[in-house]
């Protein structure tokens, strides 16, 4: 569905123009999937070898912060989507209310900040394929990794690439796919979560909650919060194809709202068995495949199957929609002339933005030879912790200016506390990273600006509410 919904806003766009109606097609179900569907891939399959690694089952608590960060980031986001329910999310949000420079600094941001994330998941994508091909006899573990050349970012080059030719070709033909995905996800897990939590309670084998919570302390916590951030960027997705949703009042905040809360609860459980299943020393040494070994703990070498095809679903659905966000998102900054127009150039036999997509996809291949994981994740979270405090600007910025097109059905509540902590939270989480992922971060952020300021600083933003 969630390709579909990007096509279909594209599309729309491009036949309508400003003063076109896009046909609400979207309930709280396929909303909260699209949210979902984002969220619920490097969260899981890829995530525990390097959070439980760093700081045990205290990982949990990592991911409960970014939960609580992103609810406080959704309420702001919700009273907002209800007043503005125009496609482009948060971008729209922040350019309307604090500006055409914050606009670009957001738009432009997120274009590079879903091409960081498609590239992470494109490389845990190649460490399942390259897990499959393991367990299938067809390679050895040795050859996976053989120089800077590996198996791994060579299978996750091609897929790439691959994705970004399909979805040049047209997206139509899978339009069913992402609820089918999603719903086989949640299935496993809830299999996999059940088991793997009754024996480490000690109801169907030996507890092992009697091993250390935090063996690395509690300091790497947060640091780790701010590397599996990266893993609640889908919440505001939904905002994005606000103009698709039936009944945007009441189905935009829940659908924000209640995808964090699904995606956070699966998360922190997760890792308190992976945590509580091998020593942090342990599992940081299975990399980003390390919850195939946990599953197949309880769940035996069936088990070890199903996370395999969970884990390679999970990241092919991120990285495809990853990929087509960013490019819908480039799509978006040409409409307001932020970018160059060949941005907005629809393939006449296709329907397809070729260019932005082409732009996207390229990008995220290079960044997938680096090879960083944690890095890719990283910076991805740095470009979207800025678009959720600047979110938060908005609302209060808006609020006290108190424009009379501002109708929100939704209002967010203990405002302006709300906003002011997850404003802060979201800023304060970025000086936890890594040096080299800030640095990459700020240098991202300066090519935004000084792009404004080289090439559309005189540019006027339409679609004024």
């Amino acid at each position: 569905m969630y390709w579909r919904i990007l096509q279909h806003v594209g599309d729309s766009e491009s036949s309508n123009g400003d003063d076109g109606e896009i046909q609400r097609t979207i309930g709280l179900l396929g909303a909260t999937t699209i949210g979902t569907g984002i969220m619920i891939g490097a969260g899981i399959f890829v995530f525990p070898g390097l959070a439980v690694g760093r700081v045990g089952p205290a990982a949990s608590i990592s991911f409960a912060i970014g939960a609580v960060i992103s609810l406080l980031v959704a309420l702001p986001a919700s009273e907002l989507a209800t007043a503005m329910p125009k496609s482009g999310g948060g971008y729209y949000f922040i350019s309307r209310g604090l500006g055409s420079l914050p606009g670009a600094l957001v738009g432009i941001g997120l274009v590079f900040g879903l091409v960081f994330a498609s590239a992470f998941y494109l490389v845990g994508l190649g460490e399942y394929v390259a897990e499959i091909l393991v367990q299938a006899g067809l390679v050895s573990s040795t050859a996976i990794s053989i120089g800077p050349a590996n198996l791994v970012l060579g299978i996750g080059i091609i897929v790439g690439i691959l994705l970004t030719i399909l979805s040049t070709l047209g997206t139509e033909n899978t339009e069913s796919i992402q609820n089918v995905v999603v719903a086989l996800l949640i299935s496993i897990l809830i299999v996999f979560l059940s088991i793997g939590g009754l024996d480490i309670l000690g109801v169907s084998g030996d507890a092992r909650l009697g091993g250390d919570f935090a063996p690395a302390g509690y300091a790497p916590i947060l640091s780790t919060a701010a590397l599996v951030f990266t893993s609640y960027l889908g919440f505001v997705q939904v905002a994005t194809v606000a103009e698709d949703i039936t009944n945007p009042d009441r189905n935009l905040p829940l659908a924000m709202i209640g995808s964090v809360m699904l995606v956070g609860v699966l998360y922190v459980f997760t890792m308190l068995v992976a945590g509580y299943t091998f020593p942090a020393e342990e599992i940081r040494g299975m990399g980003e495949t390390a919850i195939v070994e946990v599953a197949g703990v309880y769940l035996g070498f069936g088990g070890v199957i199903a996370i395999l095809l969970g884990g390679l679903l999970a990241t092919i659905s991120s990285a495809n929609a990853s990929i087509l966000s960013a490019s819908r998102a480039l799509y978006g900054l040409s409409s307001d002339d932020l970018v160059p127009e060949a941005a907005a150039e629809v393939n006449e036999e296709y329907g397809t933005p070729h260019f932005a997509l082409a732009f996207v996809g390229g990008t995220t291949v290079v960044l997938v030879a680096f090879g960083r994981t944690e890095v890719l994740a990283e910076v991805a979270s740095f470009l979207h912790l800025i678009l959720y405090g600047l979110i938060c600007v908005a609302l209060i910025v808006i609020r006290r200016r108190d424009p009379l097109w501002y109708e929100p059905s939704f209002t967010c509540p203990g405002y302006p506390l709300v906003p002011i902590i997850g404003g802060v939270g979201s800023f304060a989480l970025i000086g936890f990273m890594e040096l080299l992922s800030q640095v990459l971060g700020v240098i991202v952020s300066l090519v935004a600006v000084g792009w404004y300021l080289v090439y559309a600083r005189d540019v006027g933003l339409k679609n004024e509410l």
